[in-house]
Parts: C-alpha cells; sequence; structure tokens
C-alpha cells in the first residue's frame, strides 16, 4: 500500500473495521489528500457503511449505485441473484421484490439475455435510488406497488426478503443497526412474516411455470418450504457454498 493509505487503514484498524487494509484503498483511490479525505475517514471511524461513503457496493463484480440510507447489498445474496438468472429464460420478465438499491435487478438486465426487469420496494428512498439504474421501479408495499396490468406477466420473481427474526436484531452489526432501516432486516417473531406473505401473494402474478426465490437462513428452509407447498409451489433449497454461510435460496415452481 501506499504510504497514505497504509495510515488510513492503521486508523480503520483501530476502529475494528476487518477489512480495513481493502477499504483503505478504496477511500485513498475516491478521495485527494486533504479535508475532503479526513471528513470520509472520520465518518467511516464512527461507523458509516463505507457503501454509503463511497456511493456504490461492489455486488456480482458491479459497482451498484448505494444512497445514505439505502440497504447495502451483501456478498452473500450473489447466490439468489446467480439462481435467478439461472432459471429465468431468455427475454424473460422479472420482478425484483423488496429491490432496495435494485442490486439483484442490475445484475439480471446486466448479465441476463435480454430481459424484462421490474423492481419495487416500499421506500421510497431505495427505490430513488434503484431508478439510476432501472427504468420501472415502482413504490409500495410488496405487490401493491406494481401495476395490475402485470398479474400473472412474470416468469420470476425474486425477493431478498428482511428475515431476521426479531429477537436477533440487536445482535446485527452497528452499521446496519444504525444506518439502515430496520424494515430491511425486520422478519418477524420468526423471521418469516414477510417471505410467508410474497409466498402467498407470488402465484398472482407469476405466468404458469413461473418461479419465485427468496433468500433465508437454513435454519428456515423447512418452516417456508410448508408455506411454499400450501400455495402450489414445487420447491428446493440451493445452499451457499461458503461453509462459513448459513444462507440458502428457496426456489419455488409453478406448475405450467
Amino acid at each position: 500500500m501506499t504510504g497514505a493509505a497504509d495510515d488510513v487503514a492503521r486508523r480503520l484498524r483501530a476502529a475494528g473495521c476487518v477489512f480495513a487494509d481493502d477499504e483503505a484503498r478504496l477511500i485513498v483511490d475516491a478521495t485527494a489528500p486533504g479535508a475532503d479525505r479526513e471528513r470520509l475517514v472520520a465518518r467511516r471511524v464512527a461507523g458509516e457503511p463505507l457503501e454509503h461513503l463511497l456511493g456504490w457496493a461492489e455486488f456480482c463484480g458491479l459497482r451498484i449505485p448505494v444512497d445514505p440510507g439505502v440497504f447495502v447489498p451483501r456478498s452473500r445474496t450473489a447466490q439468489l441473484a446467480l439462481a435467478a438468472l439461472d432459471v429465468t429464460p431468455a427475454g424473460g420478465r422479472v420482478l425484483d421484490l423488496c429491490c432496495g438499491s435494485g442490486a439483484i435487478g442490475i445484475v439480471l438486465a446486466t448479465r441476463g439475455a435480454g430481459l424484462e426487469v421490474y423492481a419495487s420496494d416500499s421506500d421510497a428512498v431505495a427505490t430513488r435510488c434503484a431508478s439510476r439504474s432501472l427504468a420501472r421501479v415502482f413504490t409500495g408495499d410488496l405487490f401493491d406497488a406494481v401495476p395490475l396490468a402485470l398479474r400473472t406477466a412474470f416468469d420470476t420473481i425474486v425477493a431478498n426478503v428482511p428475515h431476521v427474526p426479531e429477537d436477533q436484531l440487536e445482535f446485527m452489526p452497528y452499521e446496519a443497526r444504525e444506518h439502515e432501516p430496520e424494515a430491511t432486516r425486520n422478519g418477524g417473531p420468526d423471521g418469516l412474516v414477510i417471505a410467508r406473505r410474497v409466498v402467498a401473494e407470488a402465484p398472482r402474478w407469476l405466468a404458469p411455470g413461473g418461479a419465485l426465490l427468496i433468500e433465508i437462513d437454513e435454519g428456515q428452509a423447512d418452516a417456508l418450504s410448508d408455506a411454499f407447498t400450501e400455495r402450489g409451489f414445487a420447491v428446493r433449497f440451493e445452499s451457499a457454498d461458503d461453509p462459513d454461510l448459513d444462507t440458502v435460496v428457496a426456489i419455488g415452481r409453478l406448475s405450467d
């Protein structure tokens, strides 16, 4: 590292930043020496997410615009985005539900084969951010945001729903607790309140044979499996390749 990056890394490390060296390089690359860099370093030391300070997050090899107050896409969610790419036919129509910054939708629009991508979120701050990258973004509560004309039109619905149980919220990292809306994490008593709503409502929006994909934790798979089955889905679960993650992608498929 350069001397400037080494100095920044030392300060970040003292503040408890796990990836201090990598973050220091990004900060030094993004700022000129002087007051602007000092302000950014001070804000990072105080606990603001680096992605909010830089204005972007790396996700699936892309730079996703992320505004302050918007949920930062996690690398673990790449599994969900890639699974959606895998199940969506060329030229298909996709809904990125609970889109946040639009990260999954951006990956689908960028890497999919002529996909028609829509996105929605209940948070207007998030949808404004996503609208910088996606053309069809709606604001409202889950499917209430989506125009009725699109019922039975989607080949794929992909949803990174909040799935942290309420009694676990206090154990989330400081950055998430203080700088991202609680609604992006709080999944109710068992973490599956929003997921069950999505499963219940999705069949009205999927085309025959369409797929619904949801990210959950491994321990939630059995409970959500019942919800999928009750709504006529054939469901399977894909676990993360990384053994340190308990992430699971639920993939439900309606009959043709």
